[in-house]
């Protein structure tokens, strides 16, 4: 996979479940908090996404654990974003650093609600870059 964007964390202790390595559940949460630096990185900020009514809703997560994140560990989200129809498919795979290690592969399918309704947004559109339909 191509990717266009990415962003570095680190594993605080207690992410981290008694088995020492990052609960499972952890993963999503650093996939969810790239998207939206990915976002703000295209200049769109989800605060003012959300006074204009626009509102972004994920509607189906797939995460593909592959080797397991410990305590301190270095890693980065990749992302890419495509669209099918009127959903977004954000595709973030989780490297451990330095040696690139991929740890985890997720898909989300996001939607956008316009004044409650269903639809696409113009700012969304103009501002991010899709890559080829899926």
């Amino acid at each position: 996979m191509e990717y266009i964007f990415e962003y570095e964390f680190e594993v605080r202790d207690y992410e981290c479940d008694i088995q020492g390595i990052v609960n499972n559940a952890n993963y999503q949460h650093y996939m969810e908090h790239a998207r939206h630096r990915f976002i703000q990185n295209f200049g769109l900020d989800f605060a003012e996404l959300t006074k204009e009514n626009i509102i972004l809703v994920v509607t189906k997560a797939e995460l593909q654990y592959k080797k397991s994140l410990k305590s301190n560990d270095k890693f980065v989200c990749r992302m890419n974003i495509g669209k099918q129809g009127i959903r977004y498919i954000f595709y973030e795979d989780i490297y451990r650093l330095p040696d690139n290690e991929l740890c985890t592969k997720g898909r989300f399918e996001i939607v956008s609600l316009i004044d409650g309704k269903l639809g696409l947004s113009e700012k969304l559109e103009k501002s991010l870059p899709f890559m080829k339909m899926v």
